[in-house]
Protein backbone atom coordinates (compact mmCIF):
# COMPACT_ATOMS: atom_id res chain seq x y z
CA UNK A 1 0.00 0.00 0.00
CA UNK A 2 2.65 2.52 1.06
CA UNK A 3 5.42 3.30 -1.39
CA UNK A 4 8.67 5.02 -0.39
CA UNK A 5 7.44 8.46 -1.43
CA UNK A 6 4.48 8.20 0.90
CA UNK A 7 6.76 7.02 3.68
CA UNK A 8 8.94 10.08 3.10
CA UNK A 9 5.83 12.26 3.41
CA UNK A 10 4.97 10.66 6.76
CA UNK A 11 8.53 11.26 7.96
CA UNK A 12 8.29 14.87 6.77
CA UNK A 13 5.08 15.39 8.75
CA UNK A 14 6.63 13.83 11.85
CA UNK A 15 9.78 15.94 11.55
CA UNK A 16 7.73 19.10 11.11
CA UNK A 17 5.82 18.31 14.30
CA UNK A 18 9.05 17.40 16.11
CA UNK A 19 10.90 20.62 15.21
CA UNK A 20 7.82 22.73 16.03
CA UNK A 21 7.38 21.08 19.43
CA UNK A 22 9.02 22.12 22.68
CA UNK A 23 9.33 18.45 23.54
CA UNK A 24 12.48 17.13 21.84
CA UNK A 25 12.00 13.52 22.92
CA UNK A 26 13.36 11.56 19.95
CA UNK A 27 11.89 8.21 20.97
CA UNK A 28 8.46 9.77 21.49
CA UNK A 29 8.64 11.44 18.08
CA UNK A 30 9.59 8.14 16.45
CA UNK A 31 6.76 6.36 18.24
CA UNK A 32 4.26 8.96 16.98
CA UNK A 33 5.63 8.59 13.45
CA UNK A 34 5.16 4.81 13.41
CA UNK A 35 1.73 5.21 14.99
CA UNK A 36 0.65 7.67 12.27
CA UNK A 37 1.71 5.15 9.61
CA UNK A 38 -0.04 2.25 11.32
CA UNK A 39 -3.23 4.32 11.66
CA UNK A 40 -3.48 4.50 7.87
CA UNK A 41 -4.54 0.87 7.98
CA UNK A 42 -7.31 1.79 10.44
CA UNK A 43 -8.59 4.24 7.84
CA UNK A 44 -8.44 1.51 5.19
CA UNK A 45 -10.51 -0.86 7.35
CA UNK A 46 -12.95 1.95 8.22
CA UNK A 47 -13.67 2.61 4.55
CA UNK A 48 -14.09 -1.05 3.70
CA UNK A 49 -16.40 -1.58 6.67
CA UNK A 50 -18.40 1.45 5.53
CA UNK A 51 -19.46 -0.47 2.40
CA UNK A 52 -20.93 -3.19 4.59
CA UNK A 53 -22.56 -0.67 6.93
CA UNK A 54 -24.22 1.13 4.02
CA UNK A 55 -25.63 -2.16 2.76
CA UNK A 56 -26.83 -3.11 6.24
CA UNK A 57 -28.40 0.30 6.70
CA UNK A 58 -30.23 -0.18 3.40
CA UNK A 59 -31.58 -3.53 4.59
CA UNK A 60 -32.78 -2.04 7.89
CA UNK A 61 -34.63 0.72 6.05
CA UNK A 62 -36.21 -1.88 3.73
CA UNK A 63 -37.45 -3.82 6.76
CA UNK A 64 -38.89 -0.65 8.29
CA UNK A 65 -40.72 0.06 5.03
CA UNK A 66 -42.35 -3.38 5.11
CA UNK A 67 -43.72 -2.62 8.56
CA UNK A 68 -45.30 0.69 7.62
CA UNK A 69 -49.01 1.08 8.28
CA UNK A 70 -49.75 1.17 4.54
CA UNK A 71 -46.75 -0.34 2.71
CA UNK A 72 -46.62 -0.07 -1.06
CA UNK A 73 -45.99 -2.97 -3.42
CA UNK A 74 -42.32 -1.89 -3.76
CA UNK A 75 -42.06 -1.70 0.04
CA UNK A 76 -43.26 -5.30 0.35
CA UNK A 77 -41.12 -6.59 -2.54
CA UNK A 78 -37.95 -4.47 -2.65
CA UNK A 79 -35.11 -5.12 -5.08
CA UNK A 80 -32.45 -7.27 -3.41
CA UNK A 81 -29.61 -6.29 -5.75
CA UNK A 82 -27.73 -4.21 -3.20
CA UNK A 83 -28.38 -6.64 -0.34
CA UNK A 84 -27.01 -9.51 -2.44
CA UNK A 85 -24.06 -7.64 -3.97
CA UNK A 86 -21.38 -10.31 -4.32
CA UNK A 87 -18.44 -7.99 -3.72
CA UNK A 88 -19.79 -6.82 -0.37
CA UNK A 89 -20.66 -10.40 0.54
CA UNK A 90 -17.11 -11.53 -0.26
CA UNK A 91 -15.69 -8.73 1.86
CA UNK A 92 -18.09 -9.44 4.73
CA UNK A 93 -17.12 -13.12 4.79
CA UNK A 94 -13.35 -12.57 4.60
CA UNK A 95 -11.81 -13.83 7.86
CA UNK A 96 -8.73 -11.61 7.64
CA UNK A 97 -10.89 -8.51 7.25
CA UNK A 98 -13.13 -9.45 10.17
CA UNK A 99 -10.05 -10.10 12.31
CA UNK A 100 -8.70 -6.61 11.52
CA UNK A 101 -12.07 -5.04 12.37
CA UNK A 102 -12.08 -6.70 15.80
CA UNK A 103 -8.38 -6.18 16.59
CA UNK A 104 -8.46 -2.50 15.63
CA UNK A 105 -11.85 -1.90 17.29
CA UNK A 106 -13.28 -0.38 14.11
CA UNK A 107 -17.01 0.37 14.18
CA UNK A 108 -19.65 2.64 12.65
CA UNK A 109 -22.28 1.90 15.30
CA UNK A 110 -22.05 5.33 16.92
CA UNK A 111 -22.05 7.11 13.56
CA UNK A 112 -25.30 5.75 12.20
CA UNK A 113 -26.49 9.17 11.04
CA UNK A 114 -23.46 9.72 8.79
CA UNK A 115 -23.94 6.29 7.21
CA UNK A 116 -27.59 7.10 6.60
CA UNK A 117 -26.68 10.39 4.88
CA UNK A 118 -24.26 8.63 2.56
CA UNK A 119 -26.88 6.02 1.76
CA UNK A 120 -29.43 8.73 0.94
CA UNK A 121 -27.03 10.29 -1.58
CA UNK A 122 -26.39 6.89 -3.13
CA UNK A 123 -30.11 5.99 -3.37
CA UNK A 124 -30.84 9.29 -5.12
CA UNK A 125 -28.18 8.65 -7.74
CA UNK A 126 -28.64 7.33 -11.25
CA UNK A 127 -26.04 4.64 -10.52
CA UNK A 128 -28.24 3.16 -7.80
CA UNK A 129 -31.54 3.41 -9.68
CA UNK A 130 -30.12 1.75 -12.79
CA UNK A 131 -28.53 -1.06 -10.80
CA UNK A 132 -31.57 -1.79 -8.65
CA UNK A 133 -33.70 -2.23 -11.77
CA UNK A 134 -31.52 -5.05 -13.11
CA UNK A 135 -33.52 -8.28 -12.65
CA UNK A 136 -30.50 -10.43 -11.75
CA UNK A 137 -27.15 -8.60 -11.79
CA UNK A 138 -24.05 -10.50 -12.88
CA UNK A 139 -20.82 -10.45 -10.85
CA UNK A 140 -19.41 -7.88 -13.27
CA UNK A 141 -22.46 -5.64 -12.83
CA UNK A 142 -22.15 -5.97 -9.03
CA UNK A 143 -18.54 -4.88 -9.27
CA UNK A 144 -19.15 -2.03 -11.72
CA UNK A 145 -21.95 -0.69 -9.52
CA UNK A 146 -19.82 -0.71 -6.37
CA UNK A 147 -16.89 0.96 -8.14
CA UNK A 148 -19.18 3.69 -9.50
CA UNK A 149 -20.78 4.25 -6.08
CA UNK A 150 -17.43 4.43 -4.36
CA UNK A 151 -15.94 6.82 -6.91
CA UNK A 152 -18.95 9.07 -7.28
CA UNK A 153 -20.61 9.10 -3.88
CA UNK A 154 -18.24 7.88 -1.14
CA UNK A 155 -14.63 8.84 -1.91
CA UNK A 156 -15.31 12.60 -2.03
CA UNK A 157 -18.25 12.79 0.37
CA UNK A 158 -17.56 16.03 2.22
CA UNK A 159 -19.02 15.08 5.60
CA UNK A 160 -17.00 11.87 5.55
CA UNK A 161 -13.83 13.90 5.04
CA UNK A 162 -14.70 16.09 8.03
CA UNK A 163 -15.43 12.98 10.10
CA UNK A 164 -12.00 11.51 9.45
CA UNK A 165 -10.26 14.86 9.90
CA UNK A 166 -11.61 14.97 13.45
CA UNK A 167 -10.11 11.55 14.12
CA UNK A 168 -6.67 12.46 12.75
CA UNK A 169 -5.25 15.66 11.24
CA UNK A 170 -3.29 13.57 8.74
CA UNK A 171 -6.20 11.44 7.54
CA UNK A 172 -7.36 14.07 5.04
CA UNK A 173 -4.23 13.33 2.99
CA UNK A 174 -4.27 9.63 3.81
CA UNK A 175 -7.88 9.34 2.61
CA UNK A 176 -6.82 9.98 -1.00
CA UNK A 177 -4.34 7.12 -0.80
CA UNK A 178 -6.80 4.76 0.91
CA UNK A 179 -9.52 5.51 -1.64
CA UNK A 180 -7.19 4.71 -4.53
CA UNK A 181 -6.16 1.44 -2.85
CA UNK A 182 -9.78 0.40 -2.28
CA UNK A 183 -10.67 1.12 -5.90
CA UNK A 184 -7.77 -1.11 -6.98
CA UNK A 185 -9.09 -3.74 -4.60
CA UNK A 186 -12.54 -3.56 -6.15
CA UNK A 187 -11.27 -3.51 -9.73
CA UNK A 188 -9.18 -6.61 -9.06
CA UNK A 189 -12.03 -8.71 -7.68
CA UNK A 190 -13.11 -11.83 -9.54
CA UNK A 191 -15.90 -14.31 -8.97
CA UNK A 192 -13.64 -17.33 -8.48
CA UNK A 193 -11.38 -15.68 -5.91
CA UNK A 194 -10.64 -18.57 -3.56
CA UNK A 195 -9.33 -16.43 -0.70
CA UNK A 196 -12.21 -14.00 -0.91
CA UNK A 197 -11.45 -10.31 -0.60
CA UNK A 198 -7.66 -9.93 -0.31
CA UNK A 199 -6.61 -7.03 1.87
CA UNK A 200 -3.64 -4.97 0.76
CA UNK A 201 -0.65 -5.09 3.17
CA UNK A 202 0.39 -1.78 4.73
CA UNK A 203 4.04 -2.15 3.71
CA UNK A 204 5.60 -3.66 0.62
CA UNK A 205 8.46 -4.96 2.76
CA UNK A 206 7.65 -4.31 6.41
CA UNK A 207 11.13 -4.83 7.86
CA UNK A 208 12.96 -2.72 5.26
CA UNK A 209 10.31 0.00 5.12
CA UNK A 210 10.15 0.40 8.91
CA UNK A 211 13.95 0.61 9.02
CA UNK A 212 13.96 3.23 6.26
CA UNK A 213 11.36 5.35 8.08
CA UNK A 214 13.08 5.27 11.47
CA UNK A 215 16.54 5.86 9.97
CA UNK A 216 15.36 8.85 7.93
CA UNK A 217 13.61 10.36 10.94
CA UNK A 218 16.51 9.89 13.35
CA UNK A 219 19.33 10.78 10.96
CA UNK A 220 17.62 13.95 9.75
CA UNK A 221 17.41 15.09 13.38
CA UNK A 222 20.92 13.92 14.25
CA UNK A 223 22.55 15.63 11.25
CA UNK A 224 20.23 18.64 11.22
CA UNK A 225 22.90 21.22 12.11
CA UNK A 226 25.28 19.89 9.46
CA UNK A 227 22.53 20.06 6.83
CA UNK A 228 21.59 23.55 7.99
CA UNK A 229 25.18 24.65 7.55
CA UNK A 230 25.53 23.46 3.95
CA UNK A 231 22.12 24.92 3.08
CA UNK A 232 23.10 28.32 4.48
CA UNK A 233 26.30 28.27 2.42
CA UNK A 234 24.25 27.80 -0.76
CA UNK A 235 21.63 30.40 0.17
CA UNK A 236 23.87 33.31 1.22
CA UNK A 237 21.90 35.72 -0.95
CA UNK A 238 18.67 34.69 0.77
CA UNK A 239 17.39 35.63 4.16
CA UNK A 240 16.82 32.32 5.91
CA UNK A 241 13.58 33.65 7.42
CA UNK A 242 12.21 34.15 3.92
CA UNK A 243 12.79 30.54 2.88
CA UNK A 244 9.71 28.43 3.51
CA UNK A 245 10.18 26.16 6.51
CA UNK A 246 8.90 23.21 4.50
CA UNK A 247 11.51 23.86 1.81
CA UNK A 248 14.28 23.84 4.42
CA UNK A 249 12.91 20.65 5.96
CA UNK A 250 12.70 18.87 2.61
CA UNK A 251 16.27 19.92 1.78
CA UNK A 252 17.50 18.63 5.16
CA UNK A 253 15.82 15.31 4.48
CA UNK A 254 17.26 15.24 0.97
CA UNK A 255 20.80 15.98 2.20
CA UNK A 256 20.49 13.29 4.88
CA UNK A 257 19.36 10.75 2.32
CA UNK A 258 22.09 11.70 -0.15
CA UNK A 259 24.87 11.37 2.42
CA UNK A 260 23.74 8.64 4.77
CA UNK A 261 21.59 6.26 2.72
CA UNK A 262 24.12 4.37 0.64
CA UNK A 263 21.56 2.14 -1.07
CA UNK A 264 19.33 4.95 -2.39
CA UNK A 265 20.36 6.31 -5.81
CA UNK A 266 21.09 10.04 -6.05
CA UNK A 267 18.53 10.58 -8.81
CA UNK A 268 15.84 8.88 -6.77
CA UNK A 269 16.44 11.12 -3.74
CA UNK A 270 16.47 14.28 -5.85
CA UNK A 271 13.31 13.35 -7.73
CA UNK A 272 11.40 12.31 -4.60
CA UNK A 273 11.92 15.57 -2.70
CA UNK A 274 11.18 17.68 -5.75
CA UNK A 275 7.90 15.79 -6.27
CA UNK A 276 6.96 16.07 -2.59
CA UNK A 277 7.61 19.83 -2.69
CA UNK A 278 5.00 20.17 -5.46
CA UNK A 279 2.36 18.86 -3.06
CA UNK A 280 3.42 20.35 0.26
CA UNK A 281 5.26 23.58 -0.40
CA UNK A 282 5.03 26.75 -2.48
CA UNK A 283 4.68 26.82 -6.30
CA UNK A 284 8.31 27.95 -6.72
CA UNK A 285 9.73 25.37 -4.33
CA UNK A 286 10.37 22.77 -7.03
CA UNK A 287 12.91 24.96 -8.85
CA UNK A 288 14.47 26.28 -5.64
CA UNK A 289 14.94 22.87 -3.97
CA UNK A 290 16.17 21.31 -7.20
CA UNK A 291 18.74 24.09 -7.67
CA UNK A 292 20.14 23.87 -4.14
CA UNK A 293 20.28 20.08 -3.97
CA UNK A 294 21.81 19.84 -7.44
CA UNK A 295 24.65 22.20 -6.41
CA UNK A 296 25.17 20.24 -3.20
CA UNK A 297 25.40 16.96 -5.11
CA UNK A 298 28.24 18.42 -7.19
CA UNK A 299 30.02 19.54 -4.01
CA UNK A 300 29.54 16.16 -2.34
CA UNK A 301 30.94 14.38 -5.39
CA UNK A 302 33.93 16.72 -5.52
CA UNK A 303 34.67 16.17 -1.84
CA UNK A 304 34.11 12.39 -2.09
CA UNK A 305 31.26 12.55 0.40
CA UNK A 306 28.73 10.92 -1.87
CA UNK A 307 29.17 7.23 -1.19
CA UNK A 308 26.72 4.89 -2.86
CA UNK A 309 27.08 1.13 -2.82
CA UNK A 310 25.30 -1.60 -4.68
CA UNK A 311 24.74 -2.47 -8.29
CA UNK A 312 23.44 0.44 -10.35
CA UNK A 313 23.90 3.00 -7.57
CA UNK A 314 27.43 4.15 -8.31
CA UNK A 315 27.51 6.94 -10.89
Amino acid sequence: MLNRRYLRVKVMQALYAFFQSDNQDLSKGEKELLKSIEKIYDLYIYQLLLLIEIRDQSERIAEEAKNKRLPTASDLNPSMCFANNRIIRQLDSTAQFRKEVVNRKISWQTDDELVRKILTVIKNSGDYKTYMNIPSPSFVQDKEFLIAVYKNHIADFELLGHYFEEKSIYWVDDLRLVNSVILKNLEGMNEDQEKGFELMPLFKDEKEDRQFVTDLFRKTIFYEKDAEQVISEKTKNWEVERIAMMDILLMKMGITELLYFENVPVKVSLNEYIEISKLYSSPKSKVFINGILDKLVQDFKRDNKLIKTGRGLVE
